[in-house]
C-alpha cells in the first residue's frame, strides 16, 4: 500500500498549509453564510415591521371612517352613505388579509376573526329596519366600540409579533456568535497540534542536516550522514553523506602523503644533522670561525627542519589513530635544560636572552611527548623574538597543576587570531624571523599532547608584551605509576 505521506518538500508544505488553512476557511465560509442569512432576515423583519405600522395605520383609518359613514347612515339613511360605508369597509377587509397573511397559520388569526364577526354585525345593523333611529344608533356604537377594541388588540399581536421575531433573530445572532468563538478557539490548538506535526518532518531532517554540516565544517568525519524525511531533503542528506565520504578520501590521502613525504625526508636530514655535527666537533680537520658559523647555521636549521618533520609525522599518526602515552618518572627541569640546550646555538645566533625559572617538580608522563611540546613552544618564540630580545620560561606548582608559561617579547598574536591559533596548519599574520616558514601545526600538536594528559594549554595577554602560553598539568594525570601506557581519545 503506497504511503500518504508526501514526498518532498514543496509537497509537505503545500499539505501542511492546507490543512492548517482548511478549518479556518470553514469556519471563516460557515460565518459568512451565517452572516449572510442573518442580514436577510434583519431586513425581512425590517421590511414586515413597515409594512405592518402602515397596515395598522391604515387599519384605524378604515374604522374611522367606516364609523362616520354608519353613524350618518343611521340618521339619514342616504344611499351614498352607505356606499361611502362599504368602501372603507372593503379597504378594511383588504388590510385584514394582508395582516392575515403573515404566517401559515398566521398567528393574528384569532385577532381577524372576531373582527370579521363583528364587522358581519354592523353590515346587519346597517341592513336592519324593524328598530327606532335612536335605537339603531346606540347599537351601531356599541358594534363599533368593539370593533375599535378588537382593533387595539390586532395592534397589540402584531407588536408582540414583531418582539418576538426580534428576539429570534437576536437569539440566532448570538448562536451563530457563540459557535464562532468556540470554532476559532478549537482552530488555535488544533492548528499548533498541525503546525507540531509537520514542523517536526521538516524541521527533524533539517535540524539533521544542519549537525551534518557543522560536522562537516569541523572535520569531523566519523558519523555517517543519514536525513531521514521528504525526498529532497534525503537526496541532499546523500549528497552530504557522499561528501563525507570525499573527505575522507582526501584526508587519507592527505595523511599518507604527509607520512610518505616525512619519512623520505628523514634519512636525507639524519645525514645532513650527522654531517654538520661532524663539522662542527672537527672531526674532518679544524674550522676557523667563518667556517664554524656556516656549520652553526646549518645545524640549527636541520633542527628546524627535523622539528617540522616530527610534527608533520605527529599530526599524521593522530589522524590515523588515537594518541598512545608512554608514561615515565623524570624532573621537569631536566626536560627543559634538554630542550633549551637543543636550542641554545639558535638563541646564540639571534642573542636571544632566556628567562629560565623552572622549579624542581618531578612528573610522570610521557617524556618524548611532553619534550616535543616544549620544543615547538621555544620553537614558536624564537621565530618571532627579535634580535636581542627575552623569552620567558617558567614552571611551578599551583594547587593540584603544574603550570609551565613560555612567553617572548615578539610582536604577539592579534586578537582576532586567537581562536584560531591553535588549529592545524593555521601559521597566523605575524612575521617570523628566518627564511623557513613554520607548517603551522607547532601549536596544534601542543594543545592535542597537553590535553592526552588531561591539561590544558591556554592563550594569555597582559603579563609579557608579546605571546604568552600557559600549559596546565593536573597533579592526578602526573602521578602515573612509571612504565604505565594510557591511551587517550
Amino acid at each position: 500500500m503506497p504511503s500518504l505521506r508526501p514526498k518532498s518538500l514543496s509537497s509537505l508544505l503545500t499539505v501542511s498549509l492546507a490543512l492548517l488553512m482548511l478549518p479556518l476557511l470553514l469556519a471563516v465560509s460557515y460565518g459568512a453564510l451565517q452572516l449572510r442569512q442573518l442580514s436577510k432576515d434583519s431586513d425581512e423583519l425590517v421590511r414586515q415591521s413597515v409594512e405592518t405600522a402602515r397596515l395598522t395605520q391604515g387599519l384605524f383609518q378604515n374604522i374611522t371612517a367606516m364609523e362616520r359613514a354608519a353613524s350618518l347612515f343611521a340618521v339619514l339613511g342616504d344611499v351614498r352613505l352607505a356606499e361611502a360605508y362599504a368602501t372603507s369597509q372593503a379597504s378594511l377587509i383588504e388590510t385584514l388579509d394582508t395582516l392575515g397573511e403573515q404566517g401559515n397559520p398566521s398567528p393574528l388569526a384569532g385577532d381577524l376573526g372576531r373582527i370579521a364577526d363583528t364587522l358581519s354585525r354592523i353590515d346587519l345593523q346597517m341592513t336592519s329596519t324593524g328598530s327606532t333611529q335612536a335605537e339603531s344608533v346606540a347599537v351601531m356604537q356599541d358594534r363599533f366600540e368593539a370593533l375599535w377594541q378588537q382593533a387595539g388588540e390586532l395592534a397589540e399581536s402584531t407588536r408582540e409579533l414583531t418582539d418576538s421575531r426580534l428576539a429570534e433573530l437576536e437569539f440566532r445572532t448570538s448562536i451563530s456568535q457563540r459557535w464562532l468563538f468556540w470554532a476559532l478557539a478549537a482552530l488555535i490548538p488544533v492548528g499548533l497540534l498541525l503546525a507540531g506535526i509537520f514542523g517536526y518532518f521538516v524541521l527533524r531532517p533539517l535540524r539533521g542536516i544542519d549537525r551534518a554540516i557543522a560536522e562537516l565544517g569541523q572535520g569531523t568525519l566519523s558519523r555517517p550522514i543519514q536525513v531521514e524525511g521528504p525526498s529532497d531533503l534525503e537526496a541532499l542528506g546523500r549528497q552530504l553523506e557522499w561528501l563525507r565520504g570525499r573527505l575522507l578520501e582526501v584526508a587519507e590521502e592527505k595523511n599518507r602523503f604527509l607520512r610518505q613525504m616525512s619519512h623520505e625526508l628523514k634519512t636525507p636530514l639524519a645525514n645532513l644533522r650527522e654531517g654538520t655535527d661532524l663539522l662542527v666537533d672537527g672531526a674532518v680537520g679544524p674550522l676557523d670561525d667563518n667556517q664554524r658559523e656556516v656549520a652553526g647555521i646549518l645545524s640549527e636549521n636541520a633542527l628546524k627542519l627535523q622539528h617540522l618533520i616530527e610534527n608533520l609525522l605527529s599530526y599524521s599518526a593522530r589522524q590515523s589513530q588515537p594518541e598512545r602515552l608512554d608514561y615515565s618518572n623524570f624532573r621537569l627541569p631536566s626536560l627543559v635544560g634538554t630542550v633549551v640546550d637543543a636550542q641554545r646555538l639558535a638563541l646564540a645566533a639571534r642573542d636571544v636572552t632566556l628567562d629560565l625559572e623552572v622549579d624542581e617538580i618531578l612528573i610522570a608522563a610521557d617524556r618524548s611527548k611532553l619534550k616535543l611540546v616544549l620544543d615547538n613552544l621555544l620553537s614558536n618564540a624564537l621565530k618571532f623574538t627579535p634580535r636581542g630580545g627575552t623569552i620567558h620560561i617558567h614552571g611551578h606548582m599551583d594547587g593540584e597543576q603544574a603550570v609551565i608559561d613560555f612567553a617572548d617579547t615578539g610582536p604577539g598574536i592579534p586578537v582576532t587570531e586567537h581562536e584560531r591559533i591553535f588549529d592545524a596548519f593555521y601559521t597566523g599574520s605575524a612575521p617570523q624571523s628566518g627564511p623557513l616558514k613554520g607548517t603551522g601545526i607547532g601549536l596544534s600538536v601542543v594543545q592535542e599532547f597537553v590535553q592526552a594528559h588531561g591539561g590544558t594549554v591556554e592563550l594569555r595577554q597582559g603579563l609579557f608584551p608579546g605571546a604568552h602560553f600557559r600549559l596546565r598539568l593536573p597533579i592526578s594525570s602526573l602521578r602515573e605509576p612509571s612504565g604505565q601506557s594510557t591511551h587517550a581519545a
